[in-house]
């Protein structure tokens, strides 16, 4: 939509949360101005591999920054805090978002009421792990292990697993976007800003619907299954001649047509024909599929499945999902224009208006304090000023 393109967001962001946030509001085209402390910076610069030569602009980073514009400021300094009010108004921010502990707030003048007092139509978005009133350290896997998904992720019997793709981090930064999207609605309806706040750990547990509602409604035990399902079978990873597919059938009608795959004609047993019986012995079905699929190749069994409308995956690497031919066509691009690096990124969830426009095309990530001269020379300081402020360690 063209009005996200007239709209900006300043995001005083680290590690994964709020960049990820802030990277999809990206993507619809708004403006985003990362705020990080002079000195310090986020911590996520220096992760991963050095590959453009430089600090702070390392592989991890890019993954999900790029489109964003990155300035410098001390709000522990009162010149600072009044620096971020003049953006604020200045530059007609529509939404300010912080990952920072709640007890920082006020100490750094980014607390809602001092915020909203400065542009009242403002939307503040606070990204916490437990809750505003809670000042715990939370990272990823911590939440992981709070919220339970490590105790459904692994095999059954063995120790539990973090999952492949922090969930707790991208899941709030989902759920803050549907908040932001309403919020912004409401402001259109009434020019109202609001405040937002969400909880790593409530965002978390909030995907875990069947397991809490099994467990504290009617006492079920609730725990890692490997790839198998709690309700449905046969559900799993079966080896094939030359690797791994994953077949799922959904009901009894299905498991009927599996039964008539060549090959697996000795499947069609009285005990296997209602998912109740299957499922009383899956350990033992799953033996016996197994024994089929190894007689055939990856491709013979996508082939047999497809056409009987059962569905089935290679277990594709990486390097195999970004050449699906539903993924490599909406793979992100940024090309950093002073190496000529280019990089590639993950698809968006949805192919927005403004990454068509683009080509999928967006800025490279931003390094250290790249845009402090064209932000704050845009509110009116000069570079005699600017480097007063950097001396003084404001910016």
């Amino acid at each position: 939509m063209e009005i996200f393109k007239e709209m900006t967001m300043l995001s005083l962001e680290q590690a994964t949360v709020l960049p990820y946030l802030s990277y999809r509001l990206a993507m619809d085209g708004i403006r985003v101005i990362r705020l990080e402390h002079p000195v310090y910076g986020d911590p996520n610069r220096m992760i991963g591999g050095n590959k453009l030569g430089e600090e702070r602009m390392n592989t991890y980073f890019m993954a999900i920054n790029a489109g964003k514009e990155a300035v410098t400021l001390n709000l522990g300094s009162p010149e600072g805090q009044d620096l971020l009010k003049e953006m604020i108004v200045k530059l007609k921010v529509d939404i300010f978002a912080t990952n920072q502990l709640p007890r920082n707030y006020e100490k750094l003048g980014i607390d809602y009421h001092t915020l909203q007092a400065v542009k009242p139509d403002l939307i503040w978005v606070g990204l916490t792990g437990f809750g505003p009133e809670s000042n715990e350290a939370a990272y990823d896997p911590i939440l992981q292990a709070r919220g339970g998904l490590m105790e459904l992720t692994g095999k059954a019997g063995e120790d539990p697993q973090v999952m492949g793709v922090p969930l707790p981090d991208m899941g709030t930064s989902e759920h803050a976007y549907g908040l932001i999207m309403k919020a912004l609605f409401k402001r259109a309806r009434t020019g109202v800003g609001e405040r937002i706040d969400v909880s790593m750990l409530m965002s978390t547990a909030s995907w875990l619907t069947v397991p809490i509602t099994l467990t504290k409604s009617f006492g079920n035990k609730i725990s890692r299954r490997g790839n198998t399902h709690e309700f449905f079978a046969p559900v799993s990873v079966y080896e094939t001649k030359d690797g791994y597919v994953y077949i799922a059938v959904g009901n009894d009608r299905q498991w009927v047509s599996f039964t008539q795959l060549p090959g697996f004609e000795k499947l069609a047993v009285a005990d296997y024909e209602k998912n109740s019986g299957r499922i009383k012995d899956v350990k033992n079905l799953n033996m016996q599929i197994n024994e089929c699929t190894q007689t055939k190749t990856t491709a013979e069994m996508i082939d047999i499945c497809q056409k009987a409308t059962i569905a089935i995956s290679r277990v594709n690497t990486i390097e195999e999902v970004i050449e699906d031919v539903y993924i490599k066509e909406a793979l992100l691009t940024a090309k950093d224009p002073i190496t000529g690096t280019q990089i590639f990124m993950a698809p968006p969830p949805f192919m927005t208006s403004f990454l068509k426009e683009s080509g999928r095309q967006m800025t490279f990530p931003p390094r250290f304090g790249e845009h402090n001269a064209h932000i704050y020379g845009a509110l009116g300081y000069s570079s005699g000023k600017l480097q007063e402020l950097k001396k003084k360690e404001v910016i």
